[in-house]
């Protein structure tokens, strides 16, 4: 892995030195559901690679947040979230709600999403 942060959360659950039973995994990226669960499903996908934020991305990122994008629609699909909708967020500093700073998408499905958000 490159980029660990010895510190972070997601970054030892990468690393598999926290449990979390992955619903997905490929070479840049892993999913599991949320401890605190806002809908029926939701699972976040966290890039192997320690990135902070999305302010914290770089051009060399741009494969990856695209494939993040990817991972994201396949978690949705094998949870049979297409057939009725989702929704993707990515919380971005302290006033986006991001709580742990490692970038990660939330996949929310299985109710009604209201809008607006938040």
């Amino acid at each position: 892995m490159t980029g660990m942060a010895t510190d972070c959360l997601f970054c030892k659950i990468v690393a598999e030195k926290i449990p979390a039973m992955f619903v997905y995994e490929d070479e840049l990226c892993v999913a599991f559901a949320d401890i605190n669960p806002q809908a029926r499903t939701h699972v976040l996908i966290v890039p192997r690679e320690h990135v902070a934020s999305m302010a914290h991305l770089a051009p060399k990122h741009t494969a990856l947040v695209g494939h993040l994008m990817a991972a994201a629609a396949e978690v949705a699909r094998r949870n049979r979230l297409d057939e009725r909708g989702y929704r993707l967020v990515v919380n971005t500093g302290v006033e986006g709600g991001q709580t742990i700073e490692h970038l990660h998408i939330h996949v929310l499905g299985g109710r009604h999403m209201d809008w607006p958000p938040g």
